[in-house]
C-alpha cells in the first residue's frame, strides 16, 4: 500500500509535468491527462483527430517532459513489419566467416510514436501486438526484450478512410484508452496564434527521469482503491456486455461489449488520474470520466442501432448512469 506522504511528492512532481506540458500544447487540458493517465498506468494510447490538432506534438512534448528516448514510424501502405521490429544481415567477419546480426528497430525506444497507424497493413499493424502486450518482439526466431517502460502513442485520422485499414479488434484492445480530441476553444487558439508564428519557439524542459516513471508507475499500482468503487467499476464493465446485462439500452443495441481488460484499464486508470488531480485515491468521478476513454474501442453498437442514430457514447452515458 503506498504511503500519504509517497502520494503527496507524485502529485507535486505531476503538477510540474503538466505545468510544463501547458506551455505547449494549448487548450487540450483533457487529452493531455488522459495520456499522461494512460503512460502513468504503464498501458498504451490512440489519439483520434483531426489533422493539426497537436497529436504528434503531444507525443513528443510528453517524451521530452518526462525524459524518455522516443521514436517515430510514419505508418505507409508499403510499410513492412521489419522497418518496426528491425532485421537480421548477413555479416562478414575476419576470415571470411558469415553471422547474421540483429539490427534493432525504432520500436526499441520507450515512447514509440505510430503516426497514422490505420494506413498500414494489417500484417504490419499485427507486428506491434505482441511488443504491446509482452514487451517483447521476436524475429527469425529469436525473442528481443523492448526498453521499459514501453508506450505505444498511435494516432488516426478519423475522417480520411480511402487506403486505410481499420486496426483489428485484438489490436484495439491493447490500447488502454481512446482518446478522442477536438478543436481547442477560441482563447487556447488564439495562444496558439502567437506561440507559433513568431520568432521565439518555446522549449519544454524534462522534469522526470526514466526511473522516476517507473517509480510513478509502481506508486500508482500501490494507490488505495475503494470497494465500492470497485464494485461499481465492475458493475460499469459487465452491465456493457449484451448477454448478460440488465440495461435494456445495451440488449438492444450493443453488438459485443467489453472484455476483462476494460476492467483492468480502469483499475489502473482511475487511480492514475486520482494522482493527476490530487487526491490520495480514486473516485466515483474518475471512473465517471474515464469510462468514454477506456470503453469506446472495447465495444461496438449493432447495424440497427445505427440506423436508429445509437452510437456507442449513448451507451456509455447510459452505463455510466446506472453504475456510478
Amino acid at each position: 500500500m503506498a504511503s500519504d506522504h509517497d502520494i503527496e511528492a507524485a502529485i507535486g512532481l505531476l503538477g510540474q509535468v503538466r505545468s510544463e506540458i501547458g506551455r505547449v500544447i494549448f487548450g487540450q487540458d483533457r487529452v493531455v491527462d488522459e495520456t499522461l493517465t494512460a503512460i502513468l498506468s504503464g498501458g498504451h494510447a490512440l489519439l483520434i483527430g483531426l489533422p493539426g490538432l497537436a497529436k504528434t506534438r503531444l507525443a513528443e512534448t510528453l517524451g521530452a517532459v518526462l525524459g524518455l528516448d522516443q521514436g517515430r514510424v510514419q505508418f505507409t501502405p508499403d510499410l513492412m513489419p521489419s522497418d518496426i521490429l528491425g532485421s537480421e544481415v548477413l555479416e562478414e567477419g575476419t576470415g571470411g566467416r558469415q553471422a547474421f546480426r540483429f539490427v534493432k528497430g525504432p520500436i526499441f525506444t520507450r515512447i514509440l510514436l505510430a503516426d497514422e497507424i490505420n494506413r498500414a497493413s494489417p500484417r504490419t499493424q499485427s507486428a506491434l501486438l505482441q511488443a504491446m502486450q509482452e514487451h517483447r518482439v521476436t524475429v527469425a526466431g529469436q525473442t528481443y526484450d523492448l526498453p521499459l517502460p514501453f508506450h505505444v502513442i498511435a494516432t488516426q485520422n478519423p475522417i480520411e478512410h480511402e487506403g486505410t485499414y481499420p486496426l483489428p479488434e485484438a489490436q484495439l484492445d491493447r490500447f488502454l484508452l481512446q482518446i478522442d480530441i477536438g478543436y481547442p476553444d477560441l482563447d487556447a487558439e488564439r495562444r496558439m496564434l502567437f506561440a507559433t508564428t513568431t520568432d521565439r519557439a518555446d522549449r519544454v524542459r524534462p522534469v522526470l527521469g526514466r526511473e522516476q516513471v517507473a517509480g510513478l508507475q509502481e506508486l500508482v499500482r500501490r494507490m488505495p482503491i475503494g470497494e465500492g468503487l470497485v464494485d461499481a467499476l465492475l458493475k460499469l464493465v459487465r452491465e456493457g456486455r449484451p448477454g448478460t446485462s440488465t440495461l435494456p439500452a445495451v440488449r438492444e443495441h450493443v453488438a459485443w461489449g467489453p472484455g476483462p481488460r476494460a476492467s483492468q484499464a480502469l483499475m489502473l486508470a482511475v487511480r492514475a488520474r486520482a494522482l493527476l488531480h490530487g487526491r490520495l485515491a480514486p473516485s466515483a468521478e474518475d471512473l465517471a470520466a474515464l469510462a468514454p476513454a477506456v470503453l469506446r474501442h472495447r465495444m461496438a453498437v449493432s447495424f440497427r442501432a445505427r440506423t436508429e442514430g445509437v452510437t456507442v457514447e449513448h451507451v456509455i452515458e447510459a452505463l455510466v448512469r446506472h453504475a456510478c
